[in-house]
């Protein structure tokens, strides 16, 4: 294989009306820093727009770009991926398709990294413009409580925008895990990573794909995914709650032979019903962990492939790519089976 000195691997869903500014400037960034000796990867991860039909469109004009289309909508962390796994560059670029993390500080990441001999610079934010005060004190508190309960140093107020070495990389895809919190894997794998300080920009067009929930399944997969530290929760709580009851007892014991006792249910009702709910609470922390061990156990690929256009080079090693067919929808020809 001839790796192109780079790579850009960009995830999409509904982002039809960036994708042509998105592409010029990704485009002009990779080329400023390389010269010709890149590719672009456009991954469509079940889109509802005309997204996937830009894609077409674009790649039909430019031979380095290579659009990749799953087979249905798999999440922000598998579309990239399947990206990532399907890459062939030396280095590689991830960004997301928003525009908020410009393209254009390429050549001063790749610039960091040479200096530094480093295999990751992170993309640190400093500023986050037109987001609201809801969302940035919600994304500070996620990454502060998530530097203190888990056992990977995870750097604060990073996203997935960074540059990574392929050494980094090729270690990043040996870790075959369904439930990925990319940012933390990438810190997990180790190597020398270096920060590079950023003001985030506002979304180029249409709205986020981060509403609320999928920020809170985000970070469930990232508490879980590197930190036993609810079910150590879960355990001291026990020890704390026996420890309550143990005086309960003594307290009913005392006022029961002291002939003090007060009849009522509402202070019974009390007890039982907060009992009950942290008893909930462990059970579904212990829920999560076992649920991530039976997704784990199928042993399913990440990600599914339904199309490619483009020279793409790398080989799906965590997810599927289905075969191309014939025009007439038969089975694969010779020409493109040979090339997938």
């Amino acid at each position: 294989m001839i790796r192109p000195a780079l790579s850009v691997v960009i995830p999409c869903y509904n982002e039809a009306a960036c994708l042509d500014v998105l592409h010029a400037r990704v485009s002009a960034a990779a080329r400023a820093a390389v010269g010709e000796d890149y590719e672009i990867l456009f991954i469509n991860d079940g889109s509802k727009d005309d997204t996937w039909p830009v894609m077409q469109r674009l790649a039909a004009s430019d031979p380095r770009l290579v659009v990749i289309n799953l087979s249905r909508n798999h999440g922000h962390q598998l579309a990239l991926t399947a990206g990532l796994d399907l890459c062939s560059g030396a280095q590689i670029l991830i960004i997301d398709a928003d525009l908020q993390d410009p393209p254009e500080l390429l050549a001063d990441m790749r610039a960091a990294m040479a200096a530094a001999d480093a295999d990751v610079v992170y993309a640190v934010r400093r500023s986050r413009e037109g987001e609201t005060l809801f969302k940035k004190a919600t994304a500070a508190a996620f990454y502060r409580l998530l530097d203190r309960v888990t056992d990977t140093a995870i750097p604060l107020d990073t996203g997935d925008f960074r540059l990574m070495s392929r050494r980094a990389l090729d270690a990043f895809l040996a870790m075959p895990e369904q439930a990925r919190f990319i940012r933390g894997m990438v810190a997990w794998v180790g190597f020398k990573q270096i920060p590079f300080p950023y003001d985030r920009a506002e979304r180029h067009a249409g709205e986020t794909n981060y509403p609320l929930g999928k920020m809170i399944r985000l970070a469930l997969d990232a508490v879980t995914g590197f930190s036993t530290a609810p079910l150590r929760f879960a355990s001291h709580l026990g020890l704390a709650l026996t420890a309550a009851s143990l005086l309960l007892f003594l307290y009913i014991a005392v006022g029961f032979f002291s002939g003090s006792a007060v009849a009522g249910w509402t202070s019974t009702m009390l007890v039982v019903v907060l009992l009950g709910a942290f008893q909930m609470f462990v059970l579904g922390m212990i829920g999560e962990y076992l649920g991530r061990l039976y997704v784990e156990s199928k042993r399913r690929p990440l990600y599914l492939v339904a199309d490619v256009v483009g020279p793409v080079q790398g080989r799906a090693t965590l997810g599927f790519r289905a075969e191309p067919t014939d025009a007439e929808g038969g089975a694969p020809t010779e020409a493109t089976a040979a090339t997938s």
